[in-house]
């Protein structure tokens, strides 16, 4: 079942005549699938290349045309979609379509709804997305027509390079809907309980260098730190999300820093605390580094190599410390992967390390933990008490997690 992060809201999606419009019944399709309630409006030129059935087959209401203006709800049609709308979506947005919005021009529902939603700035956000040919996304008057909708406070979101329908490879080719759905999951999700708080988050394994060629990690996928990034974005907060090399795509709306070993964690982690209320240390940091590296890949025929190691530093104790003199983070959670003795060994972490929060999770349990996208964790707090979760999904975790930070936080 697809996560209902923006159950609820109200987005109003307008499509233009291009041939990107297929692109916006999958977009419309994403929006519903993620809770959304999505309304539609179709301009005469978008009825050349998609029907009203089309979205209401995939939003569950109907799409509206210029026709309606002229049915009995016509003096009030506009008013209540541009008032009703959370957000206003125009994707794709033609060249025509930009010059009337920029100028107001009223002459067909969409934009005579836009001019009642207004300017698209603040908490009611004005998301376009350009889908054109090259030249005439160049042009300077289609170029002056975007700059008057982005001073007044509207998001244009790109157009791509890509394969255009004139057969050339230009920019000009409408944002896929998978990009604008994280930019409008962004938007919406300003408002939540954490609003002006910052969060920092760690993610994947770090990497410590042997020779040029070979290294020590972990079996962390990054899966866990970038659903608890994920979820801290949508309750509302500002994200700074170090990550160790990992192959997945981080959350839109995050600053993103990329890290590679346990030094450089280390380095990232304490100079983006400094100004946190929160860090969750998800990531899984190396205990150990070869206390030298080998500046020439090391050869079989040189016989077993003897590699001696060193410990690193232990991130979470050098942040708890600098919180007593310091007084941030406000709010600090530790993980701990364990394979026997969990809640012994997770509780021991908690209490040395002086920490709010320990998520704890047995890897050697099947189905959940490494690279997998469950996990069953144990939540234990410095009290003594422990709150044993089920198997979830790893954002279903990350969202439990989040809602006790929230209550964690001082008011």
């Amino acid at each position: 079942m697809a996560e209902k992060y923006l159950d609820q809201k109200n987005v109003l999606l307008g499509v233009t005549g291009s041939i990107a419009a297929y692109k916006a019944a999958d977009l419309a399709s994403k929006l519903t699938q993620a809770g959304a309630l999505v309304d539609v409006i179709l301009t005469p030129a978008a009825l050349e290349f998609v029907t009203p059935l089309t979205f209401q087959s995939v939003t569950g209401r109907p799409a509206v045309t210029d026709e309606a203006l002229w049915g009995a709800q016509a003096h009030v049609l506009h008013v209540g979609l541009g008032h009703t709308a959370e957000l206003f979506v125009i994707a794709p947005a033609t060249a025509n379509t930009i010059a009337k919005l920029a100028h107001g021009l009223a002459d067909n529902l969409l934009v005579l709804t836009g001019l009642s939603f207004g300017p698209g700035s603040g908490a009611r956000p004005l998301l376009i997305a350009p889908a054109m040919d090259g030249d005439m996304l160049d042009h300077p008057t289609t170029q002056a027509n975007l700059e008057i909708l982005r001073q007044r406070g509207a998001i244009i979101i790109g157009p791509e390079i890509g394969h255009l329908a004139s057969g050339l490879e230009a920019r000009g080719r409408m944002t896929e809907p998978a990009v604008l759905l994280g930019h409008i999951r962004y938007l919406l999700t300003r408002q939540g309980p954490l609003q002006g708080h910052r969060v920092v988050v760690s993610a994947g394994g770090t990497q410590e260098q042997i020779d040029p060629v070979r290294l020590i990690t972990n079996r962390s996928s990054g899966k866990q730190g970038y659903a608890l990034a994920q979820a801290a974005l949508d309750a509302g907060a500002e994200v700074i999300l170090i990550s160790a090399p990992v192959s997945l795509t981080a959350p839109h709306g995050v600053t993103l820093v990329q890290v590679t070993s346990a030094a450089e964690m280390e380095t990232a982690v304490i100079t983006a605390c400094a100004e946190a209320d929160v860090l969750l240390m998800a990531a899984a940091v190396a205990d150990f580094k070869p206390i030298q590296v080998v500046t020439q890949k090391i050869k079989k025929i040189s016989g077993l190599p003897s590699i001696d190691l060193e410990p690193t530093a232990d991130i979470l104790s050098i942040v708890s410390l600098k919180r007593q003199q310091m007084g941030n983070p406000r709010v600090i959670v530790g993980f701990a992967a364990e394979s026997q003795d969990l809640l012994v060994n997770a509780q021991a972490k908690l209490k040395s390390k002086h920490l709010d929060l320990m998520v704890a999770n047995d890897i050697s349990q099947a189905g959940s933990g490494f690279s997998v996208d469950n996990n069953q964790v144990t939540l234990l707090y410095p009290d003594g008490q422990s709150m044993p979760l089920p198997l979830m999904t790893k954002s279903e975790v990350a969202k439990r997690i989040i809602a006790e930070v929230v209550k964690l936080l001082p008011q």
